[in-house]
């Protein structure tokens, strides 16, 4: 395809980019290559066989692309999500320990409790968009797991604000990189800058008000302060702080957008809903004494609901890496310096691979049927650099799900919600009602 094509289709582009991504895929096959320059091919690519190769098999001569360790970067710093190299390996392994099993176990009381005070929100009887809900609730759990403080909502009210405004303008650079010059020179870019600035300032003011107060606090920013290199030299401010944006951007952004989806469906699916009531009616959270996680655990049915909710709507629908060597796969050529785009979201809803692939069927991933969906499925990602809070987030959207499906009957006047692909894949708008049970 040429960069004449991309350019002719560059507003749809930016509006959605997945229509047109499906339209050459079925026009050119599992794999295309896009001629932007001289210098710089983008392939974009469906094949399982391919991104099994690029995320896991040869992942070594492939790494991040500057679409994240620039671009992203810039906004919300070197971290674990936007780095690559030494630098990476060294900062995931530190990193890593703050979602281990046993920190998670601690953090389940912590993660109930912000999602039950942000489900006082909800307004029986009114249908209204859940999405800002979500957003709300999922940032307000990472912020009390990060900080179990009460007294910073204004501070991270601000966050959320500057993290969404950047994203947006990040989009248009990336979509329109032919008008990067504009940004510049209107300003519009220095703005953005100066918000992610102001950001930085108001999770370090967080961060001195834990030193100066001395207490220790089992949460991951009290793990990230303790965390050491290998000299025995702990983070710099600017490192802790750029984790720390990581953890926010990446830890709620997802998980509303996830929840928001699977409500949406079980909203639409009334039959399966009431299969996911009577499932959450047999665990008793009220207990005190109960194990949240194993109680958790036992919630197979929800598990599975939001596992074909990320299969249907991966909030991570493309995933890029860079060749850093030249290398090839089945005859597909790939030199160093090629852009590889894989879309997830065309691979989770690929007719080869899924049986009626548009269509909402939690059963499929009945952990009793020994189908194995693992060569195309990956809504956390591959290989070594898979999300580091995959089941921090869902044990926290099983315990959402549960908390919301035991109060209310969810009903939903909408027959498809529309998709809004960001950074990660959005829901424009889903308005649901609540109904008290």
């Amino acid at each position: 395809m040429s960069r004449f094509q991309v350019l002719k289709n560059a507003r749809r582009i930016l509006k959605n980019p997945l229509p047109f991504h499906h339209e050459n895929f079925e026009a050119h096959g599992d794999s295309f290559k896009v001629q932007l320059t001289t210098k710089e091919t983008v392939l974009f690519t469906r094949n399982p066989g391919l991104i099994r190769h690029v995320l896991q098999k040869q992942h070594k001569k492939f790494e991040k692309s500057p679409l994240q360790t620039v671009d992203l970067a810039k906004y919300i710093g070197h971290g674990i999500l936007t780095s690559n190299g030494e630098h990476w390996r060294v900062h995931r392994r530190m990193v890593q320990p703050a979602f281990h099993k046993k920190k998670l176990h601690n953090l389940m009381g912590v993660i109930r409790e912000a999602i039950r005070f942000e489900l006082q929100r909800i307004k029986p009887n009114t249908e209204e968009d859940v999405f800002p809900l979500m957003g709300d609730l999922a940032f307000q759990v990472v912020a009390k797991s990060l900080f179990s403080s009460t007294d910073i909502r204004d501070k991270m009210s601000q966050l959320q604000h500057i993290t969404e405004e950047n994203q947006r303008m990040l989009i248009k650079e990336m979509r329109q990189p032919y008008l990067r010059w504009w940004y510049k020179l209107n300003g519009k870019i220095d703005r953005h800058l100066a918000m992610a600035k102001e950001g930085q300032k108001l999770l370090l003011e967080i961060i001195e008000e834990r030193r100066t107060a001395g207490l220790e606090k089992d949460d991951l920013l009290d793990m990230l302060l303790k965390a050491r290199y290998e000299d025995g030299s702990p983070m710099s401010d600017e490192q802790l702080i750029d984790e720390v944006l990581i953890l926010f951007t990446a830890g709620h952004e997802t998980t509303a957008n996830a929840l928001s989806f699977t409500l949406f469906l079980l909203a639409s699916h009334p039959e399966i809903q009431e299969q996911v009531y009577q499932e959450v009616s047999k665990v008793d959270f009220e207990d005190p004494e109960i194990d949240l996680m194993k109680g958790a655990m036992q919630l197979q049915l929800v598990k599975q609901c939001l596992e074909e909710a990320l299969r249907l709507y991966p909030p991570a629908y493309v995933i890029d890496r860079i060749a850093i060597e030249d290398d090839s796969f089945e005859g597909i050529s790939l030199p160093k310096g090629t852009l590889v785009l894989m879309s997830v979201y065309e691979l989770h809803r690929y007719s080869d691979f899924w049986e009626k692939p548009s269509e909402f069927i939690p059963g499929r991933f009945n952990t009793t049927d020994k189908k194995d969906y693992s060569d195309y499925y990956y809504p956390f990602g591959a290989g070594p650099r898979m999300c580091v809070g995959n089941n921090f987030a869902m044990y926290e959207m099983i315990l959402a799900v549960a908390e919301i499906i035991k109060k209310y009957k969810i009903k939903t006047s909408l027959e498809k919600v529309e998709i809004n692909p960001l950074i990660s894949l959005k829901p424009k708008c889903v308005p649901l009602l609540f109904e008290e049970r």
